[in-house]
């Protein structure tokens, strides 16, 4: 089957371990003196590793591979001992796998072993850059007048975004650079209203090949419904819109874009 799956550069790799430890699936050893792949069914393709790598050697890629069985990642973590069990628990929780999850907690109930705390099993996961459906719990702070957020989905920033985040399911998406909001003013009564969110800078971030790369995996996987791109008028903020068209054509799909630019005085252009 097609699936994503961890791809290591042999020729970065140094070998240097950090990975193995990082991946508590144990789907990676060294061997050789190189990071490798020892069971394709233990890599669930999120790509965990990736942070864990100085060298920039692990990327995700799409492409035959044996399908990821939780069951049998599970069988293999708990001989590995509580403490790695609680770090593949929170690798799910943190990529929004809650299928997995499950898959995962019904294991240790039919097997009879010891369930972590779920407090245990948050600890370590960064608050910021956790899965989160901010659709339906809009607040308004009492005794003032103020306009209500529209943002419907944590994180925002494209670089910390999860493709297989369940709001992005049939979604309406903004995309805007990382100034727009900003400058324009009434940013969430315009644009931000029933869509998700994704910012990111076309000038600054380094690595804009990974954000098509990105992209273009939301655009696989979902049914996206449309696309919307913010930004700003100065010549280089327009490269959101390259970004976004690259990852359009990678991923064959033909969806519209409605593309805003705003002034620096903080206008519709």
């Amino acid at each position: 089957m097609k699936r994503d799956i961890i791809r290591i550069n042999e020729e970065k790799c140094t070998g240097c371990g950090s990975c193995v430890t990082g991946c508590p699936e144990g789907a990676l050893q060294i061997i050789d003196e190189k990071a490798r792949v020892v069971n394709e069914l233990f890599c669930d393709g999120l790509g965990a590793c990736i942070g864990e790598c100085p060298e920039g050697a692990i990327q995700i890629e799409t492409r035959e591979a044996e399908a990821y069985n939780e069951h049998k990642v599970m069988e293999n973590v708990v001989k590995a001992g509580p403490n790695v069990v609680k770090a593949h628990l929170r690798h799910l929780r943190e990529h929004g796998q809650m299928d997995l999850l499950n898959e995962a907690v019904d294991f240790l109930k039919e097997n009879n072993l010891q369930m972590p705390d779920y407090k245990e099993v948050l600890a370590g996961v960064c608050p910021g850059s956790m899965t989160r459906d901010l659709r339906g719990s809009k607040s308004q702070a009492q005794g003032q007048v103020m306009l209500a957020s529209e943002l419907g989905n944590w994180p925002i920033q494209l670089r910390l975004l999860t493709p297989d985040a369940p709001y992005l399911k049939n979604a309406h998406l903004l995309l805007a650079a990382d100034c727009a909001p900003f400058a324009y003013a009434n940013f969430h009564q315009r644009f931000l209203r029933d869509k998700i969110l994704i910012i990111f800078c076309p000038k600054l971030d380094q690595d804009l090949e990974e954000y098509v790369e990105k992209l273009h995996e939301i655009f696989r996987k979902q049914d996206i419904r449309s696309i919307s791109i913010v930004h700003m008028e100065v010549p280089c903020c327009s490269g959101i819109e390259a970004v976004v068209q690259n990852a359009l054509e990678k991923a064959q799909k033909n969806i519209i874009i409605k593309d805003y630019t705003i002034g620096i005085t903080g206008e519709i252009i």
